[in-house]
């Protein structure tokens, strides 16, 4: 089945260049493109994409904000960031409220496709740039999480299971496990002690 994909950006001509990336693609199917963040929480609630490509120098409410309102109402919508800047803390804050990937506005068509299969996957995807610069402006890896995945990561490291986390965060099981999952593969850690260990190890966790 086809990717459904939508944009969210400001400029008409970032819009139309990235349409005529994808165009030819069989597996994509374009959904369409809004210029704000209250036109794109509009037409979210009629439509359902499954990628948006969400521009975060919005004018009025920013990508980073609205990232975190899209994920809050429609958390089975990922969520690529779409910039022209490769500082950390964006990308951090985009990733933090929700994203999972990074696209620089300059990525190739094979990055643009690499970011969209990626994250249509559950994995996280940073354009080769945006990954430089987070190493770049990184002493040691640390992985970046949401805030529900560092509560879910406190809980873990008091020993607690996903049945009593899932209690205590008001949220299913299997979202708990999705968590779980998530963070092994983000710490690459191949258990839980190990992931515990690393996370106390970046002072993650007390």
């Amino acid at each position: 089945m086809a990717i459904k994909i939508f944009i969210v950006d400001d400029h008409y001509m970032i819009i139309e260049g990235i349409h005529s990336l994808l165009q030819n693609e069989r597996n994509i199917e374009w959904m369409g493109h809004a210029m704000n963040a209250d036109s794109c929480l509009a037409y979210l609630n009629s439509h359902h994409p499954d990628v948006i490509l969400m521009d975060i120098n919005l004018p009025g409410k920013s990508g980073i904000e609205l990232c975190k309102e899209v994920k809050e109402k429609f958390p089975g919508i990922f969520i690529l960031g779409l910039s022209t800047f490769n500082q950390q803390s964006f990308i951090e804050k985009m990733m933090e409220n929700g994203a999972s990937g990074y696209v620089l506005k300059n990525a190739t068509q094979q990055e643009l496709l690499e970011g969209i299969e990626s994250v249509m996957k559950g994995k996280t995807y940073l354009s080769d740039e945006a990954a430089n610069s987070l190493r770049m402006n990184a002493d040691d890896f640390r992985p970046v999480l949401t805030r529900r995945e560092k509560e879910v990561l406190g809980l873990i490291a008091d020993g607690l299971t996903n049945i009593e986390i899932a209690a205590k965060l008001f949220l299913s099981v299997t979202t708990v496990d999705t968590h779980r999952k998530n963070l092994l593969a983000k710490f690459e850690a191949k258990n839980i002690a190990s992931l515990v260990k690393m996370a106390m190890q970046m002072q993650m966790i007390g």
